[in-house]
This record gives C-alpha cells, sequence and structure tokens, in this order.
C-alpha cells in the first residue's frame, strides 16, 4: 500500500510541475509606484505604475498552440514546454475594488506605449503630464505589454522569445528589406528605417560573401529592378572616417540617392519564435481575468492597437489566438486603428514585425493580404476562400470589434478591402458584433495644430492634416465598455459604400483642381503574392515574393471642396474653413515628388475673399462667401459638435474643448 501511495504521490507532483495549459509562471516586479503619491482620481481612488516582467510558458502539443510557426523546434524546448517572457507596464487602481473591471491591454507599437498619452493627452509614465487623466477617473486598468522581438531602444518593451533550431542545427534563410532615402546617403541600416527611427532591429548579416546577397534600385513599387555590381556595395559601416565591416549596415561607394528605392536580400540565421507575440497576448488577457493573484485583474480584456499593432490585432484573430489553451474567450474587445487592410510579419520563420506596408518602402511584404474581410470571401481569381474571423467564429470566442481607419488608410492601407468583395463589385456584410469607422479627413497619426508641412522623410509638398483623434478615442472607448458590459450597442458602423458611391475606383475619383495641389496618380493596391509552397504555413523561401494581379483599389469620393462625403466628420468637414485629404505628395527635394509621403493627409486652406479666391483661381467658395463671420460659423460649428455628441461620437464632457478647437481654427484661418 505503501508504495502504490508514493506512486500517487509522484504522480501528483508531476502534475503540479507540468503545466496542462498555457499560463503566465510568475511575474517579476522591478519598479512600483504610487502615481502622483496617492492622488486620488474620482471612485477609482489613488493608482500605482508596476512595471515588470513576465513569465510564460506553452505547451508544444496543446491544439491551440500549434500555429506558432517552430515552436516545437524552439531550443528551449524542456518536457514539452517551451518558455519566454514579456516586459509590461501596468496603470491600475491601487483598490482593485474600485477599479470599473475593464482593462486596456494595449499592443505597443515598436515596443512603445501611445494610449495613456493619446486619450489622456498626458505622458506614459505619468510623472511628466498626466494630462485630464479621463482613463484613470473613469476606473481603467491600463497594461502595455511586449510583443515585439526586436524592438529597439533603451526602453522599448520587448518580447524574449526563444530561437529555433532544426534538428539541433542552425537554421538559415533569406531575408528582405527595402528603403527610399529622403537625402542622399552613403549607408543604410538593415533594421526597418521608418519616420526616422529603427523600428525592428531584425537580423544581422549571416554569410556577408554568399552569392544569394543582392542588393538593387528602381524609381518606383511596380518599377523593374535594376541589380547593383557586388563590387559596388559592402556590408560595411563609417566609423570615425573609416570603412569597417558592419553586420547591420550597407554601404553603397556611389551612394544612395534620395527618391529611389533600394531592396537588399541577405543570409541570415536562428530564426526567433517571434509567434509567442500572440500568445503573450492570449496568455496575459486571460491570466487578468482568471488569476486571482494576477498584478492587474479584469473582468474585462479590450486589446486596443493602433497601425502596426491594429495590424498585429487583425492577425491575432485570424489565426486563431482569442481562444486561450482551454478554449476560453480572452479579448472581448478589439479596437483595431488605422490598421487599413492589413495583418502583417509577426508569426513567420525570420519574421520583421516592423515591416508594414508604405507608399515607398516595405514594399510586396506579408501585409495586405486576403483574406481582408471579417466573413468568408471568395476571391474568384485564385480560388482562395476565407475570413479573418473564420478561426475566432469556429472557436465560439469573437470579441466584439472597432476597426477605426482615417482618410490616409483608404490611399495608403488599401482600408476599402476590409469592406468590399474582392472583385471590388459591392459591398461586403458585416458580422453583427464588428463596426467600421471612416475618421473623415484624418491622416494616420494626428499632427499638432496649427498646421505645418512635415520634415525629413515626412517632408510633404503640404501642410499635414492636424484633425485631432483623441476625443473619437475617449467616445470609442467608452462605446465598446457599454457594449461588452451590458450590451448597450454602440454607433452604426459609417464607412464609404460602392452602392451609394461615396467609395469609387481610382478612376473616378474627382478631386476639384485647387491651386498648388498635385492629385495623386495612384494609391496603395494589395497584391496576390507569392513567397514559395509553403509561405501560407509560415515559410517565406522566396525573396523577393512574385507578384500577381493587384485587387482593385477603391478610395473614398468627395465633395465639390475635395473633403470626403462619407464617414465620422469632425465640424471642420461639416463646417469647413479647409480642404483636408489622405494623401500628401513628397517634396521635390525629397525625390519621386509623384509618390506620396507616408502617413501624412494633406490640409489645403480655402481663400479668406473672393477676390483671392479668383485671383488664385480656386473653385471652392471662400472662407468669407460661406460665413456671415465668426459668430455664424461658431454657431454652426457648435450645432455640428451638439450632433456628434447625440450620436455618441464624442462625450458630452469633451464639449468645452472641442468648441475650444473651432475658434482656434478660425482665427487661423482669418488671420
Amino acid at each position: 500500500m505503501f508504495p502504490q501511495l508514493l506512486s500517487l504521490l509522484a504522480v501528483l507532483l508531476l502534475c503540479c510541475t507540468i503545466p496542462l495549459e498555457a499560463r503566465v509562471v510568475r511575474v517579476e516586479v522591478s519598479s512600483r509606484a504610487d502615481v502622483l503619491n496617492g492622488q486620488q482620481f474620482g471612485e477609482a481612488g489613488a493608482y500605482e505604475r508596476i512595471v515588470g516582467r513576465v513569465y510564460f510558458s506553452v505547451a508544444v502539443a496543446n491544439l491551440h498552440n500549434r500555429r506558432v510557426v517552430d515552436l516545437d523546434n524552439a531550443e528551449n524546448l524542456k518536457d514539452g514546454e517551451v518558455a519566454f517572457s514579456s516586459d509590461f507596464i501596468a496603470v491600475r487602481p491601487n483598490d482593485e475594488k474600485k477599479s470599473n473591471g475593464s482593462m486596456l491591454l494595449e499592443i505597443p507599437n515598436r515596443g512603445r506605449g501611445r494610449i495613456i498619452g493619446l486619450v489622456d493627452g498626458g505622458d506614459w509614465d505619468l510623472s511628466k503630464d498626466l494630462g485630464d487623466v479621463w482613463l484613470l477617473r473613469n476606473g481603467y486598468t491600463i497594461v502595455t505589454l511586449g510583443w515585439q522581438w526586436d524592438a529597439t531602444g533603451p526602453n522599448a518593451l520587448r518580447l524574449y522569445a526563444p530561437v529555433a533550431k532544426g534538428h539541433g542545427k542552425t537554421l538559415k534563410g533569406l531575408l528582405r528589406g527595402d528603403l527610399m532615402p529622403w537625402q542622399p546617403m552613403q549607408e543604410i541600416p538593415l533594421g526597418h528605417l521608418i519616420l526616422g527611427m529603427i523600428g525592428g532591429a531584425e537580423y544581422s548579416v549571416a554569410a556577408p560573401d554568399d552569392s544569394r546577397n543582392a542588393l538593387s534600385v528602381r524609381d518606383s513599387p511596380t518599377a523593374k529592378r535594376a541589380f547593383v555590381p557586388r563590387s559596388q556595395w559592402q556590408f560595411a559601416h563609417m566609423v570615425d572616417g573609416k570603412l569597417q565591416p558592419s553586420d547591420r549596415h550597407i554601404y553603397l561607394k556611389r551612394g544612395f540617392q534620395a527618391g529611389k528605392i533600394y531592396e537588399y536580400v541577405y543570409v541570415v540565421e536562428n530564426p526567433v519564435i517571434a509567434g509567442l507575440g500572440f500568445a503573450a497576448v492570449r496568455d496575459f488577457a486571460s491570466y487578468a481575468k482568471h488569476s486571482p493573484d494576477a498584478i492587474a485583474a479584469a473582468v474585462r480584456v479590450y486589446g486596443e492597437g493602433i497601425s502596426q499593432n491594429g495590424r498585429f490585432l487583425r492577425d491575432f484573430l485570424y489565426q486563431g489566438f482569442n481562444a486561450d489553451e482551454e478554449g476560453r474567450t480572452t479579448l472581448d474587445g478589439v479596437l483595431a486603428h488605422v490598421a487599413g487592410a492589413g495583418r502583417g510579419s509577426f508569426n513567420y520563420r525570420f519574421a520583421q514585425p516592423s515591416r508594414d506596408a508604405q507608399p515607398t518602402s516595405s514594399v510586396f511584404f506579408p501585409t495586405d493580404m486576403f483574406p481582408f474581410t471579417d466573413l468568408p470571401q471568395i476571391d474568384l481569381l485564385t480560388g482562395a476562400k476565407g475570413g479573418l474571423l473564420d478561426a475566432a467564429i469556429a472557436q465560439k470566442v469573437a470579441p466584439k470589434i472597432f476597426y477605426s481607419n482615417t482618410s490616409y488608410e483608404y490611399w495608403g492601407r488599401a482600408a476599402a478591402l476590409i469592406h468590399i468583395t474582392p472583385d471590388g463589385k459591392r459591398d461586403a456584410p458585416l458580422p453583427p458584433d464588428v463596426r467600421i469607422y471612416h475618421l473623415t479627413g484624418l491622416q494616420h497619426f494626428s499632427s499638432p495644430f496649427p498646421p505645418a508641412k512635415g520634415t525629413d522623410d515626412l517632408r510633404g509638398q503640404s501642410p499635414q492634416s492636424p484633425l485631432p483623434v483623441n476625443l473619437f478615442w475617449r467616445a470609442m472607448i467608452a462605446n465598446m465598455d457599454a457594449w461588452v458590459r451590458n450590451g448597450t450597442a454602440p454607433p452604426e458602423s459609417s464607412y464609404p459604400k460602392i452602392a451609394n458611391a461615396t467609395l469609387v475606383p481610382l478612376s473616378r475619383f474627382k478631386f476639384p483642381a485647387i491651386p498648388g495641389a498635385n492629385k495623386p496618380h495612384e494609391a496603395n493596391s494589395a497584391y496576390r503574392l507569392d513567397f514559395g509552397p509553403k509561405w501560407r504555413d509560415g515559410f517565406l523561401n522566396l525573396q523577393p515574393p512574385k507578384v500577381g494581379e493587384a485587387f482593385p483599389v477603391f478610395v473614398p469620393q468627395v465633395d465639390a471642396d475635395g473633403n470626403e462625403l462619407s464617414g465620422v466628420r469632425l465640424p471642420q468637414i461639416t463646417v469647413p474653413l479647409a480642404t483636408y485629404t489622405g494623401w500628401n505628395l513628397r517634396d521635390p527635394a525629397t525625390g519621386a515628388p509623384d509618390q506620396r509621403v507616408s502617413f501624412l493627409g494633406s490640409y489645403l486652406p480655402f481663400a479668406k475673399t473672393a477676390a483671392e479666391r479668383e485671383r488664385s483661381g480656386d473653385p471652392r467658395e471662400s472662407i468669407a462667401e460661406r460665413y456671415l463671420g465668426r459668430e455664424d460659423y461658431l454657431n454652426r460649428y457648435s450645432q455640428t459638435v451638439d450632433q456628434l455628441i447625440k450620436q455618441r461620437w464624442i462625450l458630452p464632457e469633451d464639449r468645452p474643448a472641442l468648441l475650444k478647437r473651432g475658434e482656434q481654427e478660425w482665427d487661423y484661418a482669418t488671420k
């Protein structure tokens, strides 16, 4: 009997030490401090800010982990488990009972958290600038969790994932990158250069002399490549005036020219298991909802992601990660902002998470890929069939979703494809728990007011669109919370449609002939790409890929002023003083002036008077022809604000801020 008891105890101990589900193993806290020395924030009371690292473990055999590429090749695979970890920052009420029960789980953009600064107008560390603490006053818990293995910078939140080994041997492959310089450069980094920073460190050169390494140049994304002779370039970096070998830079003898696309392919090794970023988000959300000792607990978790991270969330859903290892729903709601039609390079061998799809860089990467719509569609050209939510619907874990896009995404991120059929003939149906919001006249990210031209690689021909997004964000968060919490339906979807001709092919786009404003001749297309026979399973063996036919390109139609007809419209669009576009062409000084600047829209002001308009030949009515004066304008503006509040696009408490912005707009436009 005693030996049998020992055997039984051994089995029980084994079950306690070998996890049966994906889970948080432990949490290490590196700092913990009260926000503003314990200041009270409404009914939520005092908050604390916690910084640390979360340690995870996943079971390779579990069905819900099988989609993670190379998981079974992890170098640290032990007893059927793979360990990894992520940086995190949590801002939560000191007293969890005073929380509103809802967590915003932020997917940080290239390792940097932004949601508190965006929504509240403050800074993420809260000691520099609190803003108006709307999130804190309303009792939200906010957690930012690292998911990107190659995020750069001293304060970047990262994923720490193992590399893959093929039967214990080093795995090698080809990696590709590209760049259009905005000024002449002698050398370029191999990492993804975005907005003047390295968005992803990516992989170093594994075999500098390999014959497969190549550098090419072309004038536009679809132009023919011209390969640069190997004798003219090398993997090298200038240090103190001397050229030194480098595994992270390319040096070109004659220099890289502005306005040309340079594409490089090179041999790399030791792929990081990047898809564990999906597992980190999934398992942290499950831990927050189900663990009694969670570092930040929640009843409801909303995944929030902007741009790269909105694409991450779309891919997260598509690849079936909204069910944890027990099949439970992890994210109750998803707010995917300015993702367009994209997903991304998040779960491939040699994944490059920072790569996106810009007008003249990150071209032909696995970003804007079929399927685009939530419900299944058929690509008649290839026979492919599917929908973004197929896995979530099959697993009965589909969340409530907001897809919000600005005008830029229709020009720069193929956003129309999320709500039309692949052949471009009809509007596509939406699931009942999905809303699509087109934020009219905004650009990819809000720029400061008053409007100004961008600089360096964002230097365009026109000032940027300065329309703000933060007040939309506050209303969207409140609407999502009400929807998940008690079933209060949010505003209906608002976006351009084929049926009423507010969404049209590029050939039917009718923009007025505004003096000094050059109209773009193209918009970003999503192409049918082929990266080799196993690329759908996560292995991109063909670099660059074969490029097939593009999907249809549709953009929002505009009125006589050039402002878009459809979508959620701020007063600046309904009662306009200017034209706000979703595009901005490159300044001639940066090269390729017929190409669009990444991320930017344009601000094209109206003439002040009829005489000024007539002198310039502007077809748009002047400000003086539209309004009797400042009071008339502000009266009309305030009526529009009240309509937005009534329709729940803007919160009532934000009315004063929006009215103040109207005064600033008038004063600037008429000075």
